[in-house]
């Protein structure tokens, strides 16, 4: 019997209690780095006719087999420059800073960057926000996936992202001076739009009704708006049927009356209050009495006048309202996003029970509207964003903040008295928030012609659709804000140069439309002097004050 054989037979060869590896002589030997690590002893005998040798490493043999395998392969590696070569392509683009990874956006970018700087910033909607909140809104944070609540989350990893939402909401209950008992809140949706859309989601069938102050008047197109000819402009007027209530013609305040008479014929099963031009308080109040007579939720959408409520300087909603939405970028000065408030635990008594109730004594919002944020309308959160919220949070409960709020109020009153004191013809005559409305049909102007000089001069605020005198409505109408500048510094004195520098605006304008046609309107505008001479000025004023957040 040969080797072969005795292979083949199962013949155990065992001259030793471990397996030792055989070699036939005459095979090729291998080619092998000889080095102190990985040298072999042979020893040579014969076995059935044949020439065996036994291969032996030196010295402590398992050390030193895991020692030469650990050096074969980092010398593999090294001696593969196509793996260093590919790994470095790989990780090249990670950290360029932004000027070197693309200088076109960052270009643009600087000029965004100067423009807010050299600009009055007048949009009611807008703010600036500080350091801090700009430096989480650019953080690692955005690189998590995050569905779902903490402790309860689509994807592992989360442990750090659930704290930080966990703080946020107990700070955005804090910060409007809720019970946890009694109120829950979601610091998820996308925007305010978001946040009511989930809220109809939540509580409502396609199909069902819901009623909000009519666009013309203040309100917001989530709010279930169309246009006069009945096109449906918003989702929300798309999915579910909408009758809005509106202001007296007259007045420009709300019509409550009315508002009864069409909710009791009506009878939607969301009541809305809250809107995005008003400049007057809500009678919370006079919207639960109705809610509670036609049995409907009452939901308030209060993204404009959050700051002032969380700083207690208007009237709150919470003592009344079911569901309370938010953005929390406007006067709240945080990060672009939205939030929800909703009630839950047992329901108070002296609140109706809407339409769609179960007739348990238990709010049933919570899990409703959780839900319809994730999974029915939204992916992962925006976890830089829930950090950003956060943080923004905690300086609205601080004595700063409640000054700075107050400051708010008395610029949006200052800047009102000026331009009374000017003929300017506001609707409602005043103001008791953050914005006035300036009705500019008495100058016979467009609100867009207007909007367009002041953005020419570094002014930036918004035409608005304001009712005329015999109810029709009238683009002839722009809404003024004072949260961004007073974020910058500016008091009471300075909003009566604001004034005079929108007064300006408006001469130039006049001018303008009377010596152009409407569809030459901008022709007129180029090469203007008195254009160039306001801009300057305002330039010149605005470079004034600091920019919250970065530096120039």
């Amino acid at each position: 019997m040969d080797l072969t054989q005795a292979a083949q037979s199962g013949l155990s060869l065992d001259f030793h209690s471990s397996p030792i590896p055989l070699q036939l002589l005459d095979q090729k030997p291998e080619t092998r780095i000889d080095n102190e690590e990985n040298q072999t002893e042979d020893e040579q005998f014969s076995i059935l006719g044949h020439q065996m040798c036994i291969k032996r490493p030196r010295d402590n043999s398992s050390q030193s087999s895991a020692s030469s395998s650990t050096t074969n392969s980092s010398k593999r590696v090294a001696m593969d420059p196509g793996l260093e070569s590919r790994r470095a392509m790989v990780q090249a683009w990670g950290n360029h800073p932004l000027p070197i990874a693309d200088p076109e956006i960052y270009e643009i970018m600087e000029k965004e960057k100067q423009r807010q700087f050299k600009g009055i910033e007048l949009i009611a909607s807008e703010n600036f926000v500080c350091r801090a909140v700009m430096e989480a809104l650019g953080s690692h944070l955005t690189n998590k996936y995050s569905e779902g609540l903490p402790g309860s989350r689509y994807y592992t990893g989360n442990q750090n992202i659930d704290q930080i939402e966990l703080i946020c909401w107990s700070r955005a209950l804090a910060a409007f001076g809720l019970d946890s008992d009694k109120w829950g809140v979601n610091v998820q949706p996308y925007s305010c739009t978001s946040a009511n859309f989930a809220v109809y989601t939540g509580l409502l069938l396609p199909g069902d009704r819901i009623m909000g102050l009519d666009s013309p008047s203040g309100g917001h197109l989530s709010h279930g708006y169309y246009t006069p000819g009945g096109k449906r402009v918003s989702a929300s007027s798309i999915f579910f049927e909408s009758l809005p209530y509106k202001v007296n013609p007259q007045t420009g305040y709300i019509d409550y009356d009315k508002m009864e008479e069409k909710a009791m014929d009506f009878r939607p099963k969301i009541l809305i209050c809250g809107g995005s031009s008003y400049p007057r308080e809500w009678d919370y109040a006079r919207f639960r009495q109705v809610a509670d007579k036609i049995g409907a939720v009452l939901m308030c959408d209060m993204a404009h006048i959050s700051g002032l409520v969380a700083a207690k300087e208007c009237v709150s909603p919470f003592e009344y309202c079911d569901i309370v939405t938010s953005t929390t970028h406007k006067s709240l000065r945080g990060p672009r996003g939205g939030i929800i408030f909703y009630r839950k635990g047992p329901r108070s008594r002296k609140q109706g029970m809407s339409s769609h109730d179960d007739g348990s004594n238990h709010y049933d919002f919570e899990e409703k509207i959780n839900f319809a944020v994730h999974p029915s309308l939204q992916g992962g959160p925006h976890n830089n964003h829930i950090a950003a919220l956060a943080i923004a949070l905690k300086q609205v409960a601080t004595p700063e903040y409640k000054a700075y709020m107050q400051q708010v109020r008395k610029n949006a009153q200052a800047l009102a008295s000026a331009l009374l004191r000017r003929k300017c013809k506001l609707v409602t005559g005043g103001t008791d928030n953050h914005l006035v409305l300036w009705d500019l049909t008495t100058w016979g102007l467009a609100g867009k012609c207007y909007e367009k000089v002041c953005e020419m001069c570094q002014i930036t605020l918004n035409k608005s659709a304001i009712f005329g005198d015999n109810g029709a409505i009238c683009p002839g109408g722009v809404r003024i804000g004072t949260p961004a500048m007073t974020s910058r510094g500016c008091l009471e004195a300075d909003f009566e140069t604001i004034a005079d520098f929108l007064l300006k605006a408006a001469h130039i304008t006049t001018v303008v439309q009377r010596e152009h046609a409407k569809k030459d309107f901008l022709k007129g505008l180029l090469n203007n002097k008195e254009i160039v001479e306001l801009r300057n000025r305002v330039e010149i004023f605005a470079s004034q004050f600091a920019m919250p957040g970065f530096d120039v």
